[in-house]
């Protein structure tokens, strides 16, 4: 490269602030694009100078002569030995930025790395990376996997330092899809996913998948442990930006999102282009399923310890490891009873085996992830298919016990259920695993693969003696790719969750998978089989006994009570022994009192329940329930169902309403739907009127309502809301619903099923403007 003219140096005095003057020089040129765009157009000499004051490490010197050196035909190894020398200046800083908190610490304390990047070292790397696909000469000589490699290591290591790196590196598409490229070479894989994955975290603008030259031959090169580590940087490619707190986005602000996004979103398109390349989700199974023993020989855990520490900058993966090699030796100490053998063997031999497991760990987490994603995207159906037809089901399930749930690990305090945590990797697992059959059986025929032959058949047989017909989706159940063993994964499942510490997190999780078992329309025979293992008693210990505090806890179990007992004598009858005296009935009421947010859909499904048994008087059984059970009692009193109305019409209004929460208005809809099918739902809303006297605040709550069913009609009559969801769960036709907020919406202030009859003309309006969006 040509060199700009030498700049003199001026008298001695000056000195002291040139130093500063060049920066400011290099830093007004790269913004401006004029004057010097690197520090390296600047006479060695002047370098030199200023070096040693500005403690430089002669990092400027030695980034001039990598510039004079770089060109195409020049000395490759008189490059590398440059690279080389530079990466020792900025490796222990990456290493002590990441031992200390990554992230937090600033520039200076990385004085090296920034003095690297400010006279354009980390161009210089960019462009000598692509150089030889920028060129169409083909003779010049090829750069070393080792170059490459330290290129890398150097620029990953500049990433870590300095946010602003990351940064602008992941605003050039050219470079992020050349190091895609980059990953079909087997020797500098690992340096390149590592780069990857810190570029795409801090990416602006979604990277489009299908722009990646060759995906599918690329994806069909990378063996099972490159496929996993492959899945770590997908992750980012196919979640939507903000699903991370989905709960709690208010509907009204996803619903104008939706407005403005109707062409599928990059997430979307990105999870097609998955599918669409032949083996992905096969190989996928494959790799959540491989037991420890089938992974690839020691060779792949002898890892550098380059490579070791950029997967593992997360100290509670090594802890995790020491962990479980303490245990393992602990638990081989016991069984070896010669001494003299001890201090040599237990250890050493249990720590590669450990890593072997966190190993493989680390790699199922991602693989789960990914396909937990997939399962809950539009291409649900698909993915389904070829889950089912991989046998993932069954291969999880033969894991279970020796990987899965090996122990019982020390319990952790729950995070908010979408943060991403960073876990040790076992626990990690667990949840990925949980979510993954969560989203799996949840309102999908396939979640009968969760049994094996013989439980299958214990569910025909309930079905048999309670003289009801099968469930077709259990007829249809291919028994080819069920699980097989001793028990199924959901039986396991329970199993564990029984055993699980009263504030363990998992237990969230646990019951949220089981719960997505029984969803969608009620089973009988689903009930009844969870009911034999003493679901129901373990749940009301866990509400009642176990001194639960955790609100997503007790929200998780509320609603698999709720689904459990819903229009079940049986749960019914088995939950009055349970609760059998005053002080338990009473500390399960203040339970559920005490947010109705986390309860009302199990209330809804006991108030659902006692509806239906009060038509079926002509049963011996359930006027026998009716009459013993508390709980039923507590409902049939009028004075009660309006107090929860009241209070669920309180909590929510429209700028509020979420995923989460959005139930309560729901679980008002069906109070009132079930009154209008008694012909009393004027009665109903007489009391709201007259409650809202007595509370001194006239029309504010009917007005709530109000303003709420007119929110509920544009949000559940857009033709791509599911409208199914509260067709089954209350089995109640859709059309009853659209037809009972139609009523409750007359503007007849005649009508006496019309809210509008209730508040006075004065009060009419209240809050409409805000209802405008």
């Amino acid at each position: 490269g040509s060199m700009a003219t030498t700049e003199r140096l001026g008298p001695s005095r000056t000195r002291r602030n040139s130093n500063k003057n060049i920066l400011t020089r290099i830093r007004h040129g790269q913004i401006s694009g004029g004057g010097l765009s690197r520090g390296t157009e600047m006479s060695e000499a002047l370098l030199q100078e200023r070096d040693h004051q500005a403690k430089w490490h002669g990092i400027p010197v030695m980034l001039q002569r990598l510039y004079d050196s770089s060109h195409l035909n020049s000395d490759l190894s008189h490059i590398h030995s440059i690279i080389k020398e530079v990466a020792s200046f900025l490796s222990m800083e990456a290493m002590s930025f990441v031992t200390e908190e990554r992230r937090t610490a600033q520039e200076s304390t990385s004085p090296n790395t920034y003095t690297f990047d400010l006279f354009g070292g980390v161009d210089l790397l960019v462009e000598i990376l692509m150089r030889p696909t920028l060129t169409t000469q083909t003779n010049f000589p090829k750069m070393s996997d080792d170059i490459v490699k330290d290129c890398l290591s150097v620029l990953y290591n500049c990433c870590i330092c300095m946010e602003g790196v990351t940064k602008s590196l992941a605003s050039r598409d050219d470079f992020v899809m050349f190091l895609f490229t980059l990953m079909s070479n087997k020797k500098t894989f690992l340096q390149t996913a590592t780069l990857i994955e810190d570029i795409l975290g801090v990416r602006k603008e979604m990277i489009q998948l299908e722009g990646i030259p060759n995906l599918p031959s690329l994806v069909q090169s990378f063996n099972q442990q490159q496929l996993a580590n492959f899945c770590r940087i997908l992750s980012v490619t196919i979640t939507e930006p903000d699903l991370g707190n989905d709960d709690k986005h208010t509907l009204l602000a996803k619903n104008a999102q939706q407005k403005t996004n109707l062409c599928p979103s990059h997430s979307e398109v990105n999870q097609v282009a998955l599918l669409n390349i032949p083996g992905f989700i096969e190989r996928l199974c494959k790799l959540a399923t491989r037991k420890v023993s089938e992974a690839s020989g020691a060779s792949s855990l002898l890892l550098e310890l380059q490579d070791w520490y950029t997967l593992l900058d997360n100290a509670l993966v090594l802890d995790t490891l020491m962990q479980m090699a303490t245990e393992d030796a602990e638990q081989s100490s016991t069984e070896s009873p010669d001494e003299s053998s001890l201090v040599t063997s237990p250890l050493r031999h249990s720590l590669p085996q450990s890593m072997k497991i966190v190993h493989e760990i680390m790699y199922k987490v991602e693989v789960l992830y990914v396909l937990c994603v997939l399962l809950i995207g539009r291409q649900r159906n698909q993915v389904h298919r070829m889950l089912a037809e991989f046998k993932l089901i069954p291969g999880l399930n033969n894991l279970f016990d020796k990987l899965i749930w090996r122990k019982q690990t020390s319990t952790h305090v729950l995070h908010g259920q979408n943060q991403n945590c960073d876990c040790s990797p076992e626990i990690s697992f667990k949840i990925h695993f949980l979510r993954l059959l969560q989203s799996f059986s949840d309102h999908h025929e396939n979640k009968y693969l969760l049994l094996n032959a013989q439980e299958l058949n214990e569910l025909s047989a309930i079905s048999l003696k309670a003289n009801i017909p099968e469930v077709e989706a259990l007829v249809n159940t291919d028994r080819n790719l069920i699980c097989d063993g001793k028990k199924g994964l959901l039986t396991r499942l329970l199993s564990v969750m029984k055993k699980e510490p009263a504030e363990s997190s998992f237990r969230f999780w646990q019951a949220r998978a089981v719960e997505s078992f029984l969803r969608g329309s009620t089973s009988y025979a689903d009930q009844v089989f969870l009911l034999k293992r003493g679901l129901l008693e373990h749940i009301l210990f866990c509400i009642i006994d176990s001194g639960c505090k955790s609100r997503d806890v007790l929200q998780s179990y509320f609603d698999l009570l709720g689904e459990l007992m819903k229009f079940n004598i049986d749960s019914f009858k088995r939950f009055n022994k349970y609760v059998n005296t005053e002080e338990k009935f009473q500390t399960f009421m203040t339970q559920i009192n005490s947010s109705l947010v986390d309860s009302n859909m199990l209330v809804r499904c006991i108030i659902l329940s006692l509806d239906r048994f009060e038509s079926q008087t002509d049963d011996v059984r359930v006027v026998e329930v009716l009459s013993e059970c508390s709980l039923l009692s507590y409902m049939v009193r009028v004075e009660n169902r309006l107090t929860i109305l009241f209070r669920l019409v309180n909590i929510i209004n429209v700028q509020t309403l979420t995923q989460e929460n959005v139930s309560c208005l729901n679980t008002s809809l069906v109070v009132l739907m079930l009154a209008r099918r008694r012909g009393k739902l004027s009665f109903y809303l007489n009391a709201l009127r007259e409650k809202e006297y007595t509370e001194k605040y006239p029309g504010c709550l009917l007005n709530n309502f109000h303003n709420l069913l007119c929110f509920w009609q544009r949000h559940y009559l857009n033709k791509d809301k599911d409208s199914t969801c509260l067709e089954n769960s209350s089995c109640i036709l859709f059309t009853y619903w659209k037809e009972t907020v139609s009523v409750l919406l007359d503007s007849d202030r005649t009508s006496l099923c019309a809210i509008a009859s209730y508040i006075d003309e004065a009060y009419m309006d209240l809050g409409r403007d805000f209802l405008e969006v």
